[in-house]
């Protein structure tokens, strides 16, 4: 495997998890049971299950209807992601920018996740 397939995987890793984002299904996510997630420095994120369920059913996702402007640079192990979350109610036409990164291990699962973001803001369509 070149290492140009290998940051795609992480990459592909780190995507899935935003996109269980939106659609609040995280079976396609591959989270290590010992993942941690970060928030400003708070654990937001116990493990792996923890972080699975609360992206099913944390009521803090449910206000993210489309995330846009997906990019992602791959440094060793670890996916930095930006991108802008697009919150509810739609018509208020509310985005906020995230930047979050992931650490991935061989095995493309995700073992760490430190997640950045700003206020809500609107945004043009």
């Amino acid at each position: 495997m070149t290492s140009a397939d290998r940051d795609q995987q992480r990459v592909a890793a780190a995507r899935a998890y935003v996109d269980a984002l939106v659609s609040h299904d995280p079976s396609a996510v591959s989270l290590h049971p010992d993942c941690t997630r970060v928030e400003f420095g708070v654990r937001t994120g116990r493990n792996g299950p923890h972080i699975a369920r609360s992206l099913a059913n944390g009521p803090q996702f449910r206000l993210i209807h489309r995330i846009s402007d997906f990019a992602a640079q791959v440094d060793g192990h670890s996916v930095t992601t930006r991108y802008v979350v697009h919150v509810r109610p739609r018509a208020l036409r509310l985005g906020a920018p995230v930047s979050e990164t992931f650490v991935v291990d061989e095995e493309n699962r995700i073992r760490a996740i430190v997640a950045r973001f700003g206020l809500p803001r609107p945004q043009s369509v």
